[in-house]
């Protein structure tokens, strides 16, 4: 039978419709592997919850704040229980782009040219320093809240008129914003399985049919293309495999993570962020890279506990 496994799921981030669909196809999955599983939102009441369930194993299917930054991971470590996924400081580095981008250029791998602004610093002045900063680096760039996934808080700019309600955009999901050069080319996502050795699974190319992969076409049905492998050359599709392997243990990740790149048109990849807690949604990056290795979501799922207990 194995552990009783709560699937937490739910939660109060941006991304909590999300998290309901992933968090019902890893409860149906683990229910179809035999295990004893229960669904619990996670609310104020979280502790009482665990314990009164008698949860021996916590399969983590949150998204955002409080489920994929390493608080609800603390939470669980004070607790004793195992759950899946990365540990508390790879969860709280990975959901902060910014943190995630320095230690890239500690570890010497490509990411996209970047600087940061903090709300405290956006007055009247620096608005017309930050502008002339931005058209300096080249348009088009891409603005993003430090801690939000799905795209949440993200915005494409391509004429300077744009930047300014990009950036207050920016600022209703974070205190801390990053301004990224937006590198043209080929979106490709590299899903990781795994804790001392981990592996790649097969690459994902991600095309939108709008255009940009945003959070509609990412969980809207026909909005985009899962294109496994992706049209790239063999040599480039190693190299992304090989970066994606280092960020991974750069970030201190276990269990499962999704790497995310830009390959511009010279074939060169930038990692542009870490993912510690995918989708598992119908639409979902991860179980489509599974299925491509041969591994079904039933089979990814048992996997996943499997790698919680290790630790």
């Amino acid at each position: 039978m194995g552990p009783k496994i709560g699937v937490l799921l739910g939660g109060r981030s941006a991304e909590r419709e999300v998290s309901l669909r992933t968090g019902e196809a890893i409860y149906r999955a683990l229910l179809s592997n035999g295990y004893d599983a229960v669904k619990i939102d996670v609310d104020k009441n979280i502790v009482e919850n665990l314990k009164s369930k008698k949860i021996e194993l916590a399969f983590i299917a949150l998204h955002g704040k409080y489920g994929e930054d390493g608080t609800i991971q603390g939470l669980l470590e004070i607790l004793e229980i195992p759950y899946t996924g990365p540990g508390v400081l790879a969860s709280a580095t990975a959901i902060n782009k910014i943190a995630t981008k320095k230690i890239l250029l500690y570890e010497g791998l490509p990411t996209p040219e970047f600087f940061t602004i903090t709300r405290s610093e956006y007055n009247q002045e620096a608005q017309v320093k930050l502008k002339e900063k931005i058209l300096a680096m080249g348009l088009p760039v891409v603005v993003k809240a430090a801690t939000q996934g799905s795209t949440i808080g993200i915005s494409f700019v391509h004429h300077q008129d744009s930047i300014s309600s990009a950036i207050d955009q920016a600022f209703q999901y974070d205190h801390e914003i990053l301004v990224e050069k937006m590198v043209n080319g080929t979106e490709v996502t590299a899903s990781v399985l795994g804790n001392e050795k981990p592996e790649v699974l097969p690459l994902i190319e991600i095309f939108s049919t709008t255009g940009v992969y945003d959070y509609a076409a990412k969980y809207t049905v026909g909005l985009s293309d899962h294109i496994i492998p992706p049209r790239l050359p063999d040599n480039v599709q190693q190299k992304i495999k090989d970066l994606a392997l280092k960020t991974y243990l750069a970030i201190g990740c276990r269990g499962l993570s999704r790497v995310d790149f830009i390959v511009d048109n010279n074939d060169q990849p930038y990692i542009l962020e870490v993912n510690t807690i995918p989708g598992m949604t119908e639409t979902s990056l991860f179980p489509d890279a599974a299925r491509a290795a041969g591994i079904s979501f039933e089979t990814l799922v048992n996997k996943l506990v499997q790698l919680a207990l290790e630790k």
